[in-house]
């Protein structure tokens, strides 16, 4: 399959981050609370949707987590406990990059939990799930799939790149050895926690264009509630001439460009 050309790609995300806009007025104007995990190996490109669904939408009511490696003290909680406090409350979408699953993934396979630890989740986290959803969260989750030489492919980029070195950790080089157990770790977490409360899909990512359009319609499908988008708004004319911005000059930068 040829990769979707750059201009192709802008016109059909302006259209849909348009649909975008209307369905994040039907949550804050009915109170939902939306949930949206995203998932896959590292370098899939979790970041990039990401960014492309946050874009047109209103940062008060739409935000990103991304929490960094637990501390001493998170580790002695309940595990959900840190996760918990970034739901969203009425009105609000929150997008996940990386979640609860990093125990299935990235802590099983590099030895950063213990077996137990990790078939405790697999256990729990369909209840966790349920209990939330049942309290009226939608959760929708996402694995976002590359692979293996395209993934190589991202990293050497990285490395390459002084400006996108600090996406590649020493976690995500020690990982490179590693493809096929986070593959089985993958299978035996989407078998464990599929739900139709709580459903997974999985996106092929290998060319990131395609990969956004595509999860980015399939999420607008899975909430096809929009809300009318408000009457135009005619700003009445001014009273007298526009005037001018007066600061001291001493507080001004100079021009660069």
């Amino acid at each position: 399959m040829t990769k979707i050309k750059r201009k192709a790609y802008e016109e059909a995300l302006e259209a849909l981050q348009g649909e975008l806009i209307d369905l994040q007025r039907w949550v804050s104007a009915n109170g939902k609370r939306v949930a949206i995990v995203f998932e896959g190996r590292d370098a899939a490109g979790k970041g990039g949707v990401i960014k492309a669904i946050e874009a047109p939408l209103n940062d008060r009511l739409v935000r990103r987590v991304a929490l960094p490696r637990p501390s001493e003290r998170q580790q002695s909680q309940w595990y959900f406990q840190r996760y918990v406090e970034h739901l969203p409350a009425a009105g609000e979408i929150v997008l996940f990059d990386r979640s609860w699953y990093n125990r299935a993934g990235v802590e099983h396979v590099m030895g950063f939990c213990t077996d137990a630890q990790y078939r405790q989740f697999l256990a729990d986290c369909p209840q966790f799930e349920r209990l939330v959803t049942r309290d009226g969260l939608i959760l929708i989750k996402y694995w976002l799939s590359v692979d293996q030489a395209e993934q190589e492919k991202r990293f050497a980029e990285r490395a390459s790149d002084p400006r996108k070195r600090w996406k590649l950790s020493p976690v995500d080089v020690k990982a490179r050895a590693d493809y096929v157990k986070y593959g089985k770790a993958r299978d035996a977490m989407l078998e464990a926690t599929h739900a139709r409360h709580a459903p997974w899909f999985v996106v092929d990512f290998n060319d990131q264009r395609r990969g956004r359009l595509n999860l980015i319609a399939h999420l607008l499908k899975q909430l096809p509630q929009r809300e009318p988008a408000p009457p135009k708004l005619d700003l009445p004319p001014l009273k007298a001439s526009p005037a001018r911005e007066r600061v001291a000059k001493k507080f001004l930068i100079r021009d660069s460009y």
